[in-house]
């Protein structure tokens, strides 16, 4: 079964038969084939399958990139990213200003073998407690994206994550973008870790539970900053953020990223009520990095973020592992929603 999956000739997207790089499905099936190559470069590794028999190449050779570097975590040794640089054959037409890449890096999320789990739920849980920035492993992915884009330049790099290494990509990407560069990144199931409400069934409770939300948090936004903080707090950080535009997509079946629907929609709904002032507070802050912050501890909610293009695949799922697995979003057939979303 496990070799099923991580065969390119049995569950890669060989229906893309033809480049086109202009298309949106081509472009998110190759970023998602490419990180699906990290979680083989993992997989081979820890199986010792070099050679002709690793299963990991044909995930990146179909669309004529090369593996230029893997990125390995310092504590368990473990391949956790990949830097490809796209080389197609000299047949290939001129692609300087067809819209593909020259590199892509891509982070894999937790995989569940012996050799790198323990390290990989370690990271999960700096994640769930905002302090991903602070791991060795993020260190490393940092640097790699901040040499990648000074000798490349950032209209050349893609950055590309699943899961936990979608979050990778996002702190990499909210860093670079506060310094003024923004990267085209492809952001698979990120993790938003919050209250369940888009679980819910009822439009009205739903929407009654946002609401409510959304006041307490802006209500303890206020009472838990100071004067200083709240004269910083109006240059409004997150305008800085706005002008990047990262691709988030999304199952809704999945209740590691599902909320990320909710949170932009109820957005829009709070705007529209005349309540923009009080969701423009909320959407910064989480209530977990406001109890951390006030004892002192500084925190950062890495799921908010100001603007975004966010693609649902409607498609039904089998389960949570479909829901949440890297191999839906290159299916030939998927039902899927799209929305851009711009901080205003």
């Amino acid at each position: 079964m496990a070799f099923e999956r991580n065969a390119f000739s049995l569950s890669g997207p060989l229906h893309l038969t033809s480049v086109d790089w202009e298309s949106t499905h081509y472009r998110r099936s190759v970023a998602a084939s490419l990180v699906k190559g990290v979680y083989i470069l993992e997989w081979d590794r820890q199986e010792k399958l070099q050679g002709p028999h690793a299963l990991a190449p044909p995930w990146w050779e179909f669309f004529q990139f090369q593996l230029l570097h893997h990125l390995v975590d310092d504590v368990d040794f473990s391949i956790f990213g990949a830097i490809y640089e796209f080389k197609p054959q000299p047949s290939y037409y001129n692609y300087s200003g067809d819209g593909s890449p020259r590199y892509v890096i891509a982070f894999r999320g937790t995989l569940t073998k012996p050799g790198s789990l323990l390290r990989d739920l370690e990271l999960d849980l700096h994640l769930m407690k905002n302090g991903l920035h602070l791991t060795s492993r993020f260190e490393t992915a940092m640097k790699a994206v901040q040499n990648m884009v000074a000798a490349a330049g950032a209209s050349n790099v893609w950055l590309a994550g699943h899961s936990l290494g979608s979050a990778m990509a996002m702190l990499a990407g909210k860093t670079m973008a506060k310094a003024g560069i923004f990267l085209e990144s492809f952001l698979f199931n990120p993790p938003f870790f919050s209250a369940p409400i888009e679980r819910i069934k009822g439009k009205k409770v739903k929407h009654g539970l946002r609401i409510a939300s959304s006041v307490i948090t802006a209500g303890l936004t206020l009472a838990m900053t100071t004067k200083h903080q709240r004269n910083r707090a109006a240059e409004d950080p997150f305008a800085t953020l706005c002008a990047w535009t990262p691709r988030l997509f999304v199952n809704p079946a999945d209740p590691v990223c599902s909320e990320y629907i909710g949170y932009f929609e109820h957005r829009n709904k709070m705007e529209e009520m005349g309540a923009g002032i009080i969701e423009r507070l909320a959407t910064q802050n989480s209530i977990g990095c406001l109890l951390m912050n006030a004892m002192g501890m500084e925190a950062e909610a890495l799921h908010l973020i100001p603007s975004a293009s966010l693609t649902i695949n409607l498609t039904p799922s089998r389960g949570f592992r479909q829901a949440h697995g890297i191999n839906q979003w290159w299916g030939p057939d998927l039902r899927l929603g799209s929305e851009l979303y711009k901080y205003k």
